[in-house]
């Protein structure tokens, strides 16, 4: 069953951080003070639904951050007409307060940051009838806030940490990225200890404690913190968090047809009931707007598309029977998808030239075209990626040969023969292992907003050496300037009207 929070907000609009000294004060009979709001159970858990509404924002998973973590990354790029809006996933930086490129995810993150902070600051003075629903709900807060300034990190780095809710005179400190993953950490574990090992079927689409743990075995990956991730792993694969599984049908990963299933640690919850807009109002949309900026053209915007090695990748090696990978087919669209598969793109024979484009998430099925009400959930953690991320962990920990087994996996659920057995040059090399790894991860997981945080985990971002090799398959990395673009500028209005902010270097 898919739970949409549907969700009407009474003040929680975000304070900003940056207003005028003299901003004028008004007070609207209309609405409630925090004061008078705070008082009940019900008032505490629209609280921290609005925290998840913040999902449906522009700036966040409903539309711009994709361009960020895929458009950007080399299995993606735009040839959109809108030429600034290509260039902000080609590393061609002007305008930092570019607001589509930019600005929008800066504030729809310290909005949804704002609205985690209202509920842990006015939440405990509630009384509950059952304690644990409070605990649950605060929880959820500590998840959501973590998770938000975790995608921040990735983004910018250097970043703003603010715990309380913020008033327009705020002025808060730039923290350095080790502090920021400090935060994280600290919000993931206390989540954890509160948050369930499952929800109701009415509550689907609500963090638990796998999730959790997924979340913190992330952030531990990113900095090189290899046994403090295998831990936290090891609580979803082999530990009391253990529940997960692949489930047979590797498209039903992508598509509103068994949503929320045995694979899925943490999705988001999208819908179509609503064709509003993205604002405050009670008719704003719960959907997506992914597959209409990333379909072909004629079908959506077409503002985004998948870089065509990805497509001779898929193709390097077959499966048990001598057939395709399958996972080109539910993961692409190609000139080849109809005399491979039999698919048609959106009903139509190819008409695209020698283009690739994404197909996960598309609703190509059903339909002939795409629209901004798509109800296709986002898986924004699987399971495989679990599998893939232990393989990682166990080969940097020193037991390459352990690893194998995590590989095999994800490889035998789409018919694929044992990593052993097809690269035996790699024995027990560590280096070696990684590399192919590295090609299992985008096998299984291309378009799915990963990618970014994998190139800054492995270093590929961080020598010229390493950059060139991604320019030989992506272009867009002949303007990437090491030790500039591995992290996005802060938008400048925020560091002109904060003395505490200094813009990240080189820019």
């Amino acid at each position: 069953m898919k739970k949409i929070f549907l969700i009407t907000v009474v003040f929680l609009n975000l304070l900003s951080l940056s207003s005028c000294d003299n901003e004028l004060e008004l007070n609207n009979p209309n609405t409630l003070t925090t004061g008078q709001y705070w008082a009940t159970e019900s008032d505490a858990q629209a609280g921290i639904n609005s925290a998840y509404a913040m999902f449906y924002k522009d700036g966040m998973w409903a539309r711009w951050i994709y361009f960020r973590l895929d458009l950007t990354s080399d299995e993606g790029f735009s040839q959109s007409p809108w030429i600034e809006l290509a260039d902000w996933t080609r590393f061609n930086y002007i305008n930092y307060n570019f607001w589509e490129g930019n600005s929008v995810t800066w504030r729809d993150t310290y909005k949804a940051i704002f609205r985690c902070n209202q509920v842990l600051a006015n939440v405990p003075k509630i009384e509950f009838k059952n304690e644990v629903d409070k605990k649950n709900i605060l929880a959820e807060a500590k998840f959501l806030r973590a998770l938000n300034y975790y995608y921040a990190a990735i983004l910018w780095e250097n970043i703003p940490i603010v715990l309380e809710p913020s008033t327009p005179n705020d002025r808060p400190e730039q923290k350095n990225i080790t502090e920021v993953w400090k935060q994280i950490e600290s919000d993931l574990n206390d989540a954890y200890a509160d948050l369930p090992t499952e929800w109701s079927s009415s509550q689907t689409g609500r963090p638990d404690k796998g999730a959790a743990k997924a979340m913190l075995a992330k952030v531990y990956m990113q900095q090189h913190k290899w046994p403090e991730a295998k831990t936290a792993l090891e609580y979803l694969i082999t530990g009391s968090g253990a529940k997960y599984s692949l489930v047979a049908n590797y498209r039903d990963n992508f598509t509103d047809v068994n949503e929320n299933n045995n694979e899925s640690v943490f999705e988001i919850q999208f819908g179509d009931q609503r064709k509003g807009g993205t604002g405050e109002d009670p008719s704003a949309a719960v959907s997506s707007n992914r597959a209409q900026f990333f379909a072909p053209r004629s079908i959506g915007w077409s503002d985004g598309q998948a870089r065509y090695w990805l497509v001779d990748a898929f193709k390097k090696e077959k499966n048990k029977d001598g057939g395709l990978d399958i996972r080109l087919r539910y993961t692409l669209f190609y000139p080849d998808l109809l005399a491979d598969f039999g698919d048609k793109t959106y009903n139509k024979t190819w008409q695209w030239g020698t283009e690739a484009w994404f197909r996960k998430g598309s609703r190509d099925y059903y339909r002939d075209n795409e629209d901004y009400y798509s109800q296709v959930n986002y898986r924004l953690i699987r399971y495989a990626d679990i599998l893939l991320r232990y393989a990682e962990v166990l080969n940097e920990t020193g037991n390459t040969a352990g690893a194998y087994q995590y590989v095999d996996r994800v490889r035998a659920r789409v018919n694929i023969g044992t990593l052993a057995a097809a690269h035996p040059e790699i024995g027990n090399d560590k280096t070696k292992f990684l590399e192919q790894l590295k090609m299992e991860r985008v096998l299984e997981l291309a378009g799915e907003s990963v990618r970014w945080e994998d190139l800054k985990r492995w270093g590929d971002l961080d020598s010229q050496a390493a950059v060139d090799k991604i320019a030989d398959r992506d272009p867009d990395f002949k303007n990437f300037v090491v030790g500039k673009h591995k992290r996005l500028p802060i938008p400048q209005e925020e560091v002109n009207n904060n003395p505490n902010l200094i813009q990240n270097p080189e820019y």
